[in-house]
């Protein structure tokens, strides 16, 4: 009999068996009593899965969710009982929104303990239920497996989305039955965890109704959410939309690049405006409004039901999704396709050849895009010119930073992925930096701060030599976790931290700025509390105290470039790479013609005003500090 078969095989024994049947090599947690059992089962090397220490639950939880986002497998996380768990849920949050298979196995006490309310304990499946798609509490040892099965099935089944285990400590310590050493070797080369099939094409009825009107359409407008993204899908939606002549929204705040944004198709700055109004003016005269892979949130700081759904009710609206709840969910469809977006479009795009479309009529819209197109690229030229002509010695801004991330990411050879958090200058990196593939961008479309310096150790524990993790986050998102840095210190990864230190948490003034316009109310003060420049932080001796070393701070445009290009060669070296901090002081001045625009007020607080409230041309990120 093998060492291996005489062992004990005990609960963490279980785990960890599931682990590497995924090829799951990483732990994520923050030590605990109750812990000890499971990440001690890390020290074994045949288990072959390494323990990822982290300062908080939310940076745990968010490493594995950047982790699961590049790998395309789970990123497993140990909580601490209620605490932890509630630590964890803003990125709990951002990982439900933004469809991200993490699987969470929180040490609950000791099972015969319960009943009597010891420290810490609580109903954990309570505080993680409605962000995740199934959470449960394991009642006794023996359904460790049973349950470890399911959990690892659901959460990478369609829709994918968290899991949620409540373990008590001692079921990792307890024996696990005879049958579960019978279970291993007769499952050997075969797999622990059920993979449902999940490349599957939507109801042929449905896709050729939807064929039909693409093809009879003499105004279609496409909107790609986060489903197009994560099937990796550009190339379909992209010839779909040639065929159609079709411009391409994506949702707004998406947390993929959901389509190309050098392409003719590619509509003004990408995302749908964030106003009722303006969104509404995107699908004017539009006759086949075509919603794929479109988690449909209402991205927007008002909405007036008087003033008319987000997509006007008189658009014929065909959906496309893999999740059945996003279908319809807020406005009706008229064709419904449930199906695998990367294996339905090809479908779809078949369908509507043989529905004979006008093709003239699509080249002709294709003309007017591409010429729209070259419109909005002199557009940008004329961004780049007028930075080009502001004094060299002035504060930089995001158009700044996007612009010399883009000229350099030229020279890398490691592919940049960018993880953003600069939320006031999404638009600026969204812009003008080329992106490989949909996941060469992440942002957190849940909106629950402190995602990205996290999500950026995860996301480059899985990426390979090939590609550069870029961390771009706001001085107010900074200061939520910046003992990450701690963490990568610790992992030695070469991550490019860029903060962009504004001194204020500016999304946040440009919102008070709307909401004094909309409602005609009047601050009580100068909104001192929005500001962080009373007892200005120095993120680069900061990082150094949690380990990080290399790092410079740039308030000057002239020196933007140098210095991010020193950060790179640290970042990317081929001998001894390090992560390096780079804190650039930019300019805390609102988007130009926010002061001369004019709000009308809701129709709760006017009479007479119609609805011509309007938002500034800028990526306000209402839902926090940048």
């Amino acid at each position: 009999m093998t060492e291996e078969a005489q062992k004990v095989l005990r609960g963490r024994d279980v785990v960890f068996d599931y682990l590497r049947d995924l090829g799951v090599p990483y732990l994520f947690g923050v030590p605990g009593t109750n812990e000890i059992p499971l990440i001690d089962g890390t020290d074994e090397l045949s288990n072959c899965v390494k323990y990822v220490p982290c300062l908080h639950e939310n940076i745990a939880v968010g490493a594995a969710m950047g982790y699961a986002r590049v790998s395309g497998k789970p990123g497993v996380v140990e909580l601490h009982v209620t605490p932890g768990a509630a630590h964890g849920i803003g990125n709990l949050f951002n990982a439900y929104k933004a469809h991200i298979p993490v699987v969470i196995l929180c040490a609950q006490q000791h099972n015969q303990l319960l009943v009597q309310e010891p420290l810490l304990a609580s109903d954990l499946v309570q505080v993680a239920r409605q962000y995740t798609k199934w959470s449960y509490e394991v009642r006794f040892a023996d359904e460790l497996p049973l349950v470890l099965q399911r959990a690892f099935k659901e959460a990478l089944s369609p829709p994918m989305a968290p899991v949620f285990l409540s373990i008590p400590w001692d079921f990792t310590l307890a024996p696990m039955p005879e049958h579960w050493k019978k279970t291993r070797e007769n499952r050997s080369g075969r797999g622990l965890v059920t993979h449902v099939g999940r490349h599957f094409v939507g109801d042929l009825t449905v896709v050729d109704k939807a064929a039909t009107m693409l093809a009879e359409a003499k105004n279609p407008v496409f909107v790609v959410g986060d489903g197009v993204g994560a099937a990796k899908a550009w190339r379909d939606i992209q010839r779909l939309a040639e065929l159609v002549g079709a411009p391409v929204w994506s949702e707004a705040l998406q947390s993929y690049m959901n389509f190309p944004n050098g392409k003719d198709q590619y509509r003004g700055k990408g995302e749908l405006p964030q106003t009722q109004r303006e969104m509404r003016a995107a699908f004017k005269n539009c006759d086949a409004a075509f919603l794929c892979g479109h988690n449909a949130q209402a991205q927007v700081l008002i909405f007036v039901y008087d003033r008319g759904s987000m997509i006007p009710d008189d658009v014929p609206v065909i959906y496309l999704h893999d999740d059945a709840w996003q279908i319809g969910k807020n406005g009706y469809g008229d064709a419904a396709i449930l199906g695998d977006i990367g294996a339905t479009l090809p479908a779809l795009y078949d369908k509507v050849v043989a529905a004979n479309p006008d093709t003239a009529a699509a080249e002709k819209r294709n003309v007017a895009l591409k010429e729209a197109h070259k419109t909005h690229r002199a557009a940008i030229d004329a961004v780049v010119l007028e930075q080009q002509q502001k004094p060299p010695d002035g504060l930089p801004d995001g158009n700044d930073i996007a612009l010399a991330i883009s000229h350099l990411q030229k020279g890398l050879t490691a592919r940049p992925i960018l993880c953003n958090e600069a939320v006031s200058d999404s638009g600026a990196f969204q812009e003008h930096i080329e992106f490989e593939e949909p996941s060469s961008y992440f942002f957190g479309v849940g909106g629950s701060l402190g995602y990205s310096m996290p999500a950026s150790v995860g996301m480059k524990l899985a990426a390979d030599k090939k590609h550069t993790v870029i961390n771009v986050v706001g001085d107010g998102s900074a200061l939520f976790y910046p003992h990450t840095w701690w963490t990568a210190a610790q992992l030695k990864v070469p991550i490019l931290f860029i903060i962009t230190n504004n001194r204020e948490y500016k999304t946040l003034m440009i919102g008070l700025k709307i909401l004094t316009q909309i409602y005609k109310w009047t601050p009580s003060g100068k909104a001192d509390y929005l500001l962080l420049d009373k007892h200005p932080t120095s993120f680069v001796e900061l990082a150094k105290a949690f380990g990080i070393v290399d790092g410079a701070r740039v308030g000057k445009r002239a020196d933007l470039a140098g210095a991010l290009r020193t950060a790179l060669e640290v970042v990317t070296r081929a001998e001894d790479p390090r992560s390096y901090v780079l804190e650039i002081l930019t300019d805390p001045t609102l988007p130009k013609g926010l002061d001369k625009l004019t709000f009308s007020r809701v129709p709760a607080l006017s009479d007479t005003e119609d609805d011509t409230y309007d938002q500034p041309d800028a990526e306000p990120g209402y839902f926090g500090p940048a």
